[in-house]
């Protein structure tokens, strides 16, 4: 069985330029590793919280030509820590980018790269709407890599409402799951905690969520609140609302623990349906 370990969480308040972001994650990543983090991640939209579409498209690199991840591949070298850059825009070509993610061990790597699947387009009180699909083209395959102390599966922000994901993730082995995010204020008051405790439930996995917070350019608000959340649901950390660096010990032995004693990955059914009901009228009706 793998020996504990110490995950640190990077919550910040991007700004819509890489540059900043850089420093701003390079300094908090160095005092998650003076806390003895051993497996350091950051938030979705690390390198950029641009709101105007056209100039993010201006705006975000292709992967070759991306500043943050010499800047991350040189931060992991630095620390020693693996490190999970929680997502940056990739250009895929003039109209599109991905929402990637990349896994950095401790010699610099790029250890696992993952695109986010689901699109965050939705329409929110007061006005609040979002259109990720204008922007982004959804990735197609789910993504585990293994680390020292066991399997690991990436997800992103609004992938977090989709729980099948999460159940396909751990069937394949994983033990911890990465949930970088930039929830919005509403829909992080309202939801949240308790999809994170419930993924966490579900799957008998570690949850380890980055996120954004306070207020970025043009007046979007994020909600803050990075968790670090056991199998059993118990929030181990919670980065509450301004920037800053939360770590917990994590024992791996805790996932067989809990699915031990509630196997649910086991009993799968198959079944068909939903079937329409059939009203059934009485005799002589």
């Amino acid at each position: 069985m793998a020996a504990p370990f110490k995950v640190g969480l990077v919550q910040m308040t991007a700004a819509r330029d890489a540059e900043p972001n850089i420093r701003m994650a390079r300094d908090l990543v160095r005092q998650a590793k003076a806390q003895g983090a051993d497996f350091i991640l950051t938030p979705e939209n690390t390198g950029m919280m641009e709101p105007n579409k056209p100039v993010l498209l201006q705006k975000a690199k292709p992967e070759a030509e991306h500043p943050l991840l010499p800047a991350f591949a040189e931060l992991a070298k630095e620390t020693g820590a693996w490190l999970l850059l929680g997502s940056i825009a990739v250009k895929l070509d003039a109209t599109s980018c991905a929402n990637r993610s990349f896994l950095f061990d401790p010699q610099g790597r790029v250890a696992a790269r993952y695109d986010k699947i689901h699109m965050f387009d939705v329409d929110l009180k007061a006005g609040e709407s979002y259109r990720e699909s204008a922007t982004f083209r959804p990735g197609r395959e789910a993504v585990v890599a293994d680390l020292p102390w066991g399997r690991l599966g990436l997800t992103i922000c609004y992938d977090l409402r989709f729980a099948y994901l999460y159940r396909a993730l751990a069937k394949g082995g994983a033990s911890f799951i990465t949930v970088p995010a930039a929830f919005t204020r509403p829909t992080g008051e309202a939801h949240w905690h308790v999809l994170l405790r419930a993924r966490a439930i579900e799957t008998g996995a570690f949850i380890f969520a980055p996120a954004q917070c306070g207020e970025h350019a043009e007046g979007r608000k994020t909600f803050g609140h990075s968790l670090i959340v056991s199998p059993w649901g118990e929030v181990l950390a919670d980065g509450g609302l301004e920037p800053g660096v939360v770590t917990a010990m994590i024992d791996p032995a805790k996932v067989e623990e809990a699915r031990g004693m509630i196997p649910a990955l086991r009993h799968d059914r198959e079944f068909s349906g939903p079937a329409t009901a059939t009203v059934l009228r009485a005799a002589g009706e």
